[in-house]
């Protein structure tokens, strides 16, 4: 199975086809022209790496906020016009968000504040005893939540990540939630969902995907793969408005116990209260950010309108040069956990030799004006473990790396700046 059709029900040929006649231009990002000073005084166009972290805005999500805001006002319980066109505003963002990731029609879509509220949210509404199935390889959103968790090792291929999920759900009783991410924030290697969301319904248990990584640079399909629950950030997705979102099946959020208690989340206050049933107004109490879900909303029409095609292809362009710039020079070695040939997304993390992390990352910012991330990336025990021995460089002894992350807006010449201060660097 290609790393594409993985992600997606339409096959390969088809949706090319698709893309062909439907597909625009891809959008521009806002800052792409920006410029940062660097050592000496100069002023240079800033090479942005660090889309792992946070993605820059993209033209038409920052089109549709500023559309939006003279309208803004309340939602569902207003009566004036802009209140009522705010909250068609508000729902069809969320028909929006359904549609792009290819959930059920009966599926829950809960605006959150990012991917780590999303799943707490979902944490909360567990059924009694749930155990959760988490792997060492997740970022902490997904590994720290849970009240009673399985933690299973990194493992040394996909297949042996299907097998120890297998493994450890076959000796679990009562409700079970296993977690997985879809693509590293470390390495960006796509994990094997399908076949895991396979095995945990074998044994009568749920997933929960974080696509948070993997939905600013491929297609999703819910129904496709046949997830229950995804949870993914709109800061990631090029619409840094503070909005998240959990999409997946209604029933547990239903009876979960209100992530929020206030109003909107209630059918009735009196001597006794009476919660909305329905998950949607249930977990979002007080006034939603209304804009994060229309810069979200707007983010997911304007990758769908661009078409997955042209977007895989610029990326996988740009992460092979990378790739393979940083393995031509001495003394940089990539972190992975499954080999060089494994398919993943525009993420890389590395060390330098003699140079801790920090070091790295400062002397790109200020001696080329090139951004990138430092550090363990909220995901400590497995960047341990791609470490090993190695402390990347940190005089403490804490295990860090260097991440550069490309996306929308990265240039040729964003790339081969890099390699080239790295290169510079090392034989200094």
């Amino acid at each position: 199975m290609s790393t594409l059709t993985i992600f997606s029900s339409v096959p390969a040929r088809a949706a090319e086809a698709v893309a062909a006649t439907t597909s625009r231009p891809i959008p521009a990002v806002l800052g792409a022209d920006l410029e940062v000073p660097v050592k000496g005084g100069r002023l240079v166009g800033y090479a942005n790496l660090d889309y792992a972290a946070s993605a820059p805005c993209l033209e038409p999500v920052s089109a549709a906020v500023t559309a939006a805001l003279p309208a803004y006002s309340s939602v569902h319980r207003g009566a004036g016009y802009a209140s009522q066109l705010t909250t068609a505003r508000y729902e069809q963002a969320r028909h929006t968000v359904r549609a792009f990731v290819g959930a059920r029609p009966d599926d829950a879509v809960i605006f959150t504040r990012n991917t780590t509220d999303a799943t707490n949210l979902l944490a909360r509404c567990l059924p009694s005893d749930t155990t959760t199935v988490v792997f060492d390889t997740e970022h902490h959103a997904s590994l720290l939540p849970w009240q009673k968790s399985v933690r299973l090792a990194p493992p040394a291929f996909p297949g042996e990540a299907v097998r120890a999920a297998d493994e450890a759900l076959a000796g679990i009783d009562g409700p079970k939630l296993l977690v997985v991410t879809a693509a590293s924030n470390v390495t960006g290697e796509l994990w094997p969902i399908a076949a895991l969301a396979h095995v945990a319904h074998r044994h009568g248990a749920r997933i929960l995907v974080d696509a948070a990584q993997l939905v600013p640079h491929r297609r999703l399909n819910l129904t496709a793969l046949d997830l229950d629950y995804v949870a993914f950030s709109g800061h990631k997705l090029y619409a840094p408005f503070g909005a998240g979102v959990l999409v997946g099946r209604r029933d547990w959020l239903a009876e979960g116990e209100p992530y929020l208690k206030g109003g909107g989340a209630v059918r009735s206050v009196g001597d006794d209260t009476e919660w909305h049933d329905d998950p949607e107004p249930r977990h979002e109490a007080g006034t939603p950010n209304v804009l994060g879900a229309i810069a979200l909303a707007a983010a997911c029409d304007a990758l769908t309108a661009t078409g997955w095609t042209a977007l895989v292809r610029e990326e996988e362009r740009l992460i092979a040069r990378l790739r393979s710039g940083l393995a031509s020079i001495e003394g940089v070695r990539e972190l992975s956990l499954w080999g060089d040939d494994h398919p993943r997304v525009g993420i890389v993390s590395f060390t330098v030799d003699g140079y801790s992390a920090r070091e790295v990352a400062e002397v790109l910012s200020g001696e080329y004006g090139i951004g990138v991330r430092d550090g363990k990336f909220c995901a400590h025990p497995f960047v341990r473990h791609l470490l090993g021995e190695a402390d990347g460089g940190c005089e403490d002894g804490t295990a860090s790396a260097v991440r550069a992350s490309i996306g929308i807006g990265t240039t040729q010449e964003h790339v081969d700046r890099l390699v080239e201060a790295l290169r510079e660097l090392v034989g200094r």
